[in-house]
């Protein structure tokens, strides 16, 4: 194929781009193509090296929010750029099925006719879940593909699916014969409204205005024993059983082990010495309600204290033997106030009080600590070997900051409550005989007639727990496990680090060691931590505050390569990231960026070829094709570190810094010369920078890429190996002369007062011995100079210092200069500049000032004071030009 043939295909394929991109356009199309070509679905017979992520898996209730952007953003971005260097990739997706959530959502459905699940029943009732699910459970999958994820579709899994929940009977029947799990009654995390407990996880701290209120055991008269005890909770203190003081307390030494009557009820209220009570807060002592509160509790098993429940699950006072009996408890909390003071027993009362309260996150009202039978996770063997796989390197946390973290929470982890008063979700495989009898039955066991399965469910952690192995066939040995597990790398956000993350180490490294898994084997090799998303002012995005960004608005307005790359780039390992629109905005102006360049390339008849020896090229040819290798090794090397953000950074700058506003515009000077390996070049380039750019970016490269090559798919396409170019120093030394030199015309021109573009007259002196004899076409078009005529007479001159020497510009600007424009525009600026300088050496002339601002500050100050001092010089030297 001939120069001018290969020139008319590259502008035929630009002619089938849009002359601007349009990203809602092209992505849907595109996506779907990628997902009928089978371009993501895993081969385990593949003979390549394997590599897999396992997506955290969403609320089925749930749509994607900003943080899930997050995640999906980098999980794709690893996974496309390890399919590029020739793995075998799985990125298996799946959905939560959400326990609370889900029943929650049917259950207020049910109200809408005025019924309840009970009116069902509760094998009827999880029909309509299911149905529920089927109908209404797959917005989820249809974000994901407008983000442009790219998951493993044939694989898609469900917690709650068959194979997942035989992979649940099958472990818990494990631990239970480990005698991992039990159950006890302990103090758990109670919802009045939902009627069950729930995780840490699932309880909001809100700081909310309550009283302190003061009140006094024992006797009413001073001579004789009494102690007074401060609360915000009333009503717990029908639930007392106990007085706390610090065994060091001078005050109650004498009272520990006596007694004192209760107000409302035949029972006394024991005092005990303990040193969990801080002798400086308050009054030294503190009320002990052991079945309602966690630090209580814990005093109460210390000391053997009687631990009665004095509310039932709806949150109404019951089984007190008191008046208060069948009060909801916040009408309790009044009424025993009252009922105190009736007696004489206030002490103080103190409005308002600022403290910290748990809430449900599903129903939003206050949680109530209360002792339940429950069934518990046995986590001391289980946190340790989690532990030790970080601690012995078998599992490596980035960023290593956060490995600290992850210990303090292993290392001290409490026995996990797994039971849920729900229908929904996997039910304990526990059963029940008509003697009390108990046993556990695995998935392919049948339970005697007669006996009754226990009614609660798992934590939807438990089933989460184990999502790494189970989504690929646990129990049973399947090709998947054969070759994608232990998973390569689990993303997620540090914040829930504990919560899920521990959970998954825990029982993978406990089946580790059967007949499936090999002994060692950990979930997952590297676990890389974000941060959390934050909005431009730096605050954590919240529905609350109303600074929620929906990720799918953006992709409606920027597109989905902007919303991603904007992520990226601010996705460092374990650090929090602020993003606005602003910042989406400068993303999709980014895209549009390198859309132009390629076009600009395509339509001067660029395409891959072999390119010249290096001698034959130019400076600006060997200058950045050396700049492409030096940014392939950092973007390289950040993406192999979980480093995005400085991927992103490199990346960015190149294409837009470098290549499209100087290379493209030297480039245009070269093609003008005649100069035609030029768009070899540009190809070489927009090939080598379109692939780094892919897995972030993936809909704008993907087009360009295959208008540029005529290739089929930059998802299958080879990443970027090393290309041999060693940077030429004397070349890019040139370059950066050259960029400095046509920067400070520019510069000089718009001091001037002369608009872009517009030609004037020059004499450039020096420039020869300067080295950028052959660079003289290039700086006259870059600063939009011309050749002086005959009789030239210059009006303005300027002297750029190189590295290679001094080039003296003279300019002939008569009649090219509004003067009495000019000297308007000069005067305001010298006016702000002299208000500037007066009001920074005011400052610094303040004793006062200097004296009590940090130095840092001072120095600022005196920065401001030196170029407001430069400025006025600059500007008023120009005045006296233009008289």
């Amino acid at each position: 194929m001939t120069a001018s043939s290969h020139t008319d295909a590259a502008a035929s394929r630009a002619q089938d781009l849009p002359k601007s991109w349009d990203p809602s356009a092209v992505e849907s199309e595109l996506y779907e193509g990628w997902v009928a070509a089978g371009y993501f679905t895993a081969d385990p017979a593949s003979d390549k090296p394997p590599y897999s992520i396992v997506l955290p898996p969403p609320n089925v209730t749930g749509s994607l929010h900003m943080g899930h952007a997050l995640d999906h953003t980098i999980m794709d971005a690893l996974t496309r750029r390890r399919r590029m260097q020739g793995y075998e990739v799985l990125w298996l997706p799946g959905m939560d099925h959400a326990g609370i959530a889900t029943q929650s959502v049917v259950e207020k459905q049910l109200t809408v006719d005025g019924k309840t699940k009970e009116d069902f029943g509760r094998d009827l009732f999880i029909e309509k879940v299911w149905d529920w699910k089927r109908e209404s459970g797959g917005t989820i999958g249809g974000q994901m593909r407008r983000l442009g994820d790219g998951v493993d579709w044939s694989r898609d899994r469900f917690t709650m699916d068959e194979g997942l929940s035989r992979a649940v009977r099958t472990i818990f029947k494990r631990l239970y014969d480990a005698g991992l799990i039990y159950q006890a009654e302990r103090l758990v995390n109670w919802s009045p409204v939902l009627q069950t407990a729930i995780s840490d996880l699932e309880v909001k701290y809100e700081d909310v205005e309550g009283e302190l209120v003061s009140f006094r055991y024992g006797s009413l008269n001073d001579d004789e024993p009494h102690i007074v005890v401060a609360t915000t909770r009333m009503e717990t203190m029908l639930g007392d059983t106990a007085i706390a003081v610090h065994p060091d307390d001078e005050r109650y030494r004498a009272l520990v082990g006596q007694t004192l009557p209760h107000p409302f009820q035949d029972r006394d209220i024991t005092i005990v010495a303990d040193e969990h009570v801080d002798p400086e807060f308050g009054t030294g002592a503190v009320k002990v309600t052991p079945a309602h509160d966690p630090n209580d509790f814990e005093i109460g098993m210390r000391h053997n204290l009687a631990m009665p429940t004095m509310m039932d699950k709806t949150g109404r006072i019951a089984d007190t033997g008191t008046q208060f009996d069948g009060m909801d408890r916040f009408e309790a909390r009044v009424a025993v106030r009252e009922a105190l003071a009736a007696q004489g027993r206030i002490v103080a009362e103190k409005r308002p009080y600022l403290h910290s309260v748990g809430h449900s996150e599903r129903s939003g009202e206050p949680i109530e600590p209360r002792l339940s039978l429950q069934w518990w996770v046995k986590v001391e063997s289980l946190a340790k070997a989690s532990g030790d796989a970080v601690r012995n390197g078998d599992t490596v946390i980035h960023p290593a900051s956060l490995e600290p973290r992850w210990f303090a929470w292993v290392d001290n982890m409490h026995d996990w409550c797994i039971s849920r008063q729900l229908w929904w979700g996997h039910r304990i495989p526990i059963w029940h005989g008509p003697d009390g009898q108990q046993v556990c039955l695995g998935p392919d066991e049948t339970p005697p007639e007669g006996w009754e399965q226990d009614p609660d469910v798992l934590d939807t952690w438990f089933s989460s727990a184990l999502w790494p192995f189970s989504t690929m066939g646990w129990p049973e040995r399947t090709p998947e496990l054969e070759k994608f597990y232990p998973t390569t790398v689990l993303v997620t956000g540090y914040d829930i680090l504990f919560f899920w993350v521990a959970r998954m180490m825990m029982f993978g490294t406990f089946v580790a060691g059967d007949d499936v898994i090999s002994a060692g084997t950990v979930p997952f090799q590297n676990v890389f931590l974000h941060g959390l998303i934050r909005d431009e002012f730096g605050r954590k995005m919240s529905k609350s505050k109303g600074n929620g960004i929906d990720p799918l608005d953006w992709v409606e307005m920027f597109g989905a390569d902007a919303l991603r790359f904007t992520l990226a780039r601010g996705a460092s390992p374990g650090g929090d990231l602020s993003i606005g629109e602003d910042h989406a905005r400068a993303s999709r102006n980014f895209a549009t960026k390198v859309f132009n360049a390629t076009r600009f390339a395509l339509m001067n008849g660029a395409e891959p070829a072999a390119l010249p020896e290096l001698i034959e090229l130019t400076d600006a040819d060997r200058w950045i094709l050396g700049r492409l290798e030096e940014v392939r090794v950092d973007a390289d090397a950040a993406f192999e570190n979980y480093e995005f953000s400085r991927a992103c950074e490199a990346l960015y700058h190149f294409a837009w810094d470098e290549f499209c506003d100087w290379y493209v515009e030297l480039a245009k000077v070269q093609l003008g010369q005649g100069l035609t390996h030029t768009t070899a070049v540009l190809a070489a380039v927009l090939d080598t920078l379109l692939k780094l750019l892919h897995p972030v970016m993936p809909f704008v490269t993907e087009t360009l890429w295959k208008a540029l090559t005529g290739g089929e798919s930059l998802v299958i396409a080879d990443w970027p190996e090393p290309s041999g170019i060693v940077s030429d120093h004397a070349a890019a030394q040139r370059v950066a002369d050259l960029q400095k030199l046509v920067t400070e015309v520019r510069r000089f021109r718009s001091d001037q007062g002369l608009a872009d573009r517009q030609r004037v007259p020059a004499r450039l002196t020096g420039i020869d011995a300067a080295g950028l004899a052959e660079h003289l076409g290039a700086t006259t078009s870059l600063s939009w100079l011309t050749e002086p005529a005959d009789g030239f007479t210059p009006s303005a001159s300027i002297e750029v210092r190189l590295a290679g020497g001094t080039v003296q510009v003279e300019l002939d600007t008569s009649g090219t200069v509004d003067v009495a424009a000019e000297r308007r525009r000069l005067e305001k600026d010298l006016a702000a500049a002299q208000k500037e300088l007066a009001g920074t050496t005011a400052k610094l002339g303040n004793e006062a000032f200097l004296a009590k601002a940090p130095e840092a500050v001072v120095a600022k100050i005196r920065d401001r004071q030196q170029l407001a001092g430069e400025e006025v010089d600059r500007i008023s030297a120009r005045l006296a030009g233009l008289a």
